[in-house]
């Protein structure tokens, strides 16, 4: 069987605190991208265990870190599963804010359910997504939702602003990490919560809606904030880094968008689609 594992962007980001355990609470509203996905294969084995391939994008990890690998291993350690061959070809970009890796390992949990005839209800996909990583929750309903906690926390949002729009991403040919981007960020709790700001017209964003990790990420890489620049100068309506980078991403109204504007970016990853179904 093959799945296609989409990506998603960050609208807004909020680091609200540090916790006692070291990690932080946010508030993002996380917006699923289906149109910019990586490709996995699940096929039965008759030997046990898991085998797994890649192409596309080189993965840089030992087999036993990736995400896929892992999502079997915690599948496997609740359910009687068989042997699986996985074969993952990577095309959503690493180091890019955009989920790809916690996608993999979400939808390795819904292909087994679904090679093994396991029936697994969203409830329990999720509570094993959980123990892989912070955004795979995301995954398992895979829709517009406010996001906070560590992020596994998820409330669903309906964005009818976005609609029809233009999404563009660029994401240059460097990845930035989360530590370093966390290491660099500065907790704040704003006035009005970011899911009361999503609600304004999307003229509005660009002043009241930002992601917290911009201004380290940017100091340290200030082709970032050219690459913005130069999204706003396209006639975005508005851009914005996702999660903690390094993909940036502009909306636009469909008559302001070109398709030359990609141009602009002939060294980056660029990727551009009408949104469907915001809500």
């Amino acid at each position: 069987m093959v799945f296609f594992p989409n990506c998603k962007i960050n609208i807004g980001l909020d680091v609200l605190r540090r916790r006692e355990d070291g990690y932080h609470d946010i508030e993002t509203v996380m917006f699923p991208v289906h149109g910019l996905c990586d490709i996995l294969e699940v096929v039965p084995s008759d030997r046990d265990g898991v085998e797994l391939s890649s192409g596309g994008l080189a993965v840089d990890c030992r087999t036993t870190d990736n995400l896929c690998y892992r999502a079997y291993q915690a599948v496997a350690a609740r359910y009687d599963v068989g042997g699986v061959k996985l074969h993952l070809h990577k095309i959503i970009p690493f180091g890019a804010g955009l989920g790809g890796g916690s996608a993999d390992a979400t939808f390795t949990v819904k292909a087994l359910s679904s090679v093994f005839s396991l029936g697994l209800r969203d409830d329990q996909i999720e509570d094993i997504a959980a123990e892989l990583g912070s955004d795979t929750v995301f995954f398992v309903r895979n829709r517009p939702a406010v996001s906070s906690g560590r992020g596994e926390l998820l409330r669903p949002v309906v964005i009818p602003e976005l609609d029809g729009k233009v999404l563009l991403i660029v994401k240059p040919d460097f990845g930035v990490s989360t530590a370093t981007a966390y290491a660099g960020v500065k907790p704040h709790i704003p006035p009005v919560s970011l899911s009361e700001r999503v609600g304004l017209p999307l003229e509005a964003w660009k002043e009241a809606i930002g992601n917290a990790f911009e201004e380290s990420v940017f100091a340290r890489h200030p082709t970032l904030a050219g690459i913005k620049h130069e999204i706003y100068g396209a006639g975005a309506v508005y851009a914005s880094m996702s999660g903690s980078g390094s993909a940036m991403y502009g909306i636009f109204e469909p008559e302001r968008f070109e398709p030359q504007i990609k141009e602009l970016f002939a060294d980056c990853f660029v990727y551009h689609q009408i949104i469907r179904n915001a809500c």
